[in-house]
């Protein structure tokens, strides 16, 4: 029998490195529920290539098209509000990859029809992980993080004492302004921080790997994720983006794991577990890059001038909700930036200006313990962000 198939978010690149992944595997795995947003095109190949039993399209517009057009197809086509009252079958495997914190209720609902998750969407984790550990224990869902940073960390202490870990350092390449003079980050274009010199990703995680931010959030994701003191986890730039954590253990060794900059290598062992080989799952090998070798690795400390974004980390677990309103107001301020109203520097500087805001401990103090809680603080944080905005015109 086939093993059932839940894929949300199959418009972006984790889409669709998943299902190139699975491609080569289709005698083995059927597609139960496959979800997009708003890339209409996208969204009619991808019914017509996979046939899934369900498409979710989470924008109104986009649904209504094409659930309009696709009248004749056996694919039945729901919306948001749709898939979050529907009765569905447990799927075998289910892989979360809805960015941002429109991804958080679809989350929760996955996990409860779900034998086993990958989930990729680390604003859910950063926002709604004590809903989502809760259901995660109560359902008996076999979870793996596919972020490169946090499989790395799991594969590095699953056979190792928590309490033996001295330190975890994540890595970061750093991005593409790296070696950027420093007096010219002000004029800095969307064009070019979107420019990343390792990874292919979407909008909004390139900008934040060009801000540093993308490495706060991960750190407060692996806080979370594996129950991990925040001052026991550090942030190194490491250029070549082979390592991907490092674990310092209290008996002086250190483990690290290394792998090339795809995202197919942790999303393919985490799929398939033990059963997962590259060359029987890609038509091309993936090409080992003959300058990197082990003598080559560089790792140097986070340059706080050019990246403040540094400076948030030793606050991160100063309140219960906080990363809750960091998340917000970033995505606001990097989607201003998109759209060039504002400048690149502003993003971090603007996320400190929020932070001194007299009724943010109102909101930062509350535990995150239901989604109503989490969504009414991140609708106060994105209100205050706009208006920010609007007074530094």
């Amino acid at each position: 029998m086939k093993k059932k198939l839940t894929i949300l978010g199959c418009t972006g690149s984790i889409g669709d490195t998943t299902l190139k992944l699975l491609n080569k595997k289709n005698k083995e795995y059927s597609y139960y529920i496959l979800s997009g947003y708003k890339n209409y095109k996208k969204i009619k190949y991808l019914i017509k290539r996979y046939k899934p039993k369900f498409f979710v399209i989470f924008d109104d517009y986009t649904f209504q098209r094409v659930k309009k057009e696709n009248l004749k197809n056996k694919v039945k086509i729901l919306s948001s509000k749709d898939f979050n009252h529907f009765n569905f079958k447990k799927s075998d495997i289910s892989i979360l990859a809805i960015p941002g914190i429109a991804g958080l209720e679809p989350t929760l609902k996955c996990i409860q029809v779900s034998k086993k998750i990958l989930i990729a969407n680390k604003e859910s984790i950063i926002c709604g992980w004590n809903i989502i550990n809760k259901l995660i224990k109560k359902y008996k869902v076999k979870t793996f993080p596919v972020d490169s940073e946090h499989f790395s960390i799991m594969k590095l202490i699953e056979q190792s004492n928590k309490n033996d870990i001295e330190k975890i350092y994540l890595t970061a390449s750093g991005g593409p302004f790296l070696k950027y003079p420093l007096s010219k980050m002000k004029t800095i274009k969307p064009s070019e921080a979107l420019n990343h010199p390792k990874w292919k990703m979407g909008k909004k995680i390139s900008i934040d790997s060009a801000t540093l931010m993308n490495k706060i959030f991960e750190v407060i994701e692996a806080h979370k994720l594996f129950s991990i003191e925040i001052n026991k986890i550090d942030i190194l730039i490491h250029p070549q983006s082979l390592v991907h954590a490092i674990i310092k253990f209290k008996n002086g060794l250190y483990k690290f794991l290394y792998f090339e900059t795809d995202m197919s290598i942790p999303i393919g062992n985490a799929l398939f577990e033990k059963n997962f080989e590259i060359k029987k799952h890609f038509n091309t090998k993936i090409k080992v890059k003959k300058n990197y070798l082990i003598k080559d690795l560089n790792f140097l400390n986070v340059d706080k001038k050019k990246f403040p974004a540094i400076k948030l980390k030793p606050i991160l677990d100063k309140y219960n909700s906080l990363p809750i309103i960091l998340n917000a107001a970033n995505e606001i301020f990097v989607d201003q930036f998109l759209k060039k109203n504002m400048s690149f520097c502003s993003i971090i500087n603007y996320l400190f200006h929020l932070l001194k805001d007299p009724k943010i401990r109102k909101y930062a103090i509350k535990k995150p313990s239901n989604l109503k809680t989490i969504l009414s603080i991140d609708e106060w944080t994105r209100s205050k962000a706009i208006k920010i905005l609007n007074n530094k015109k």
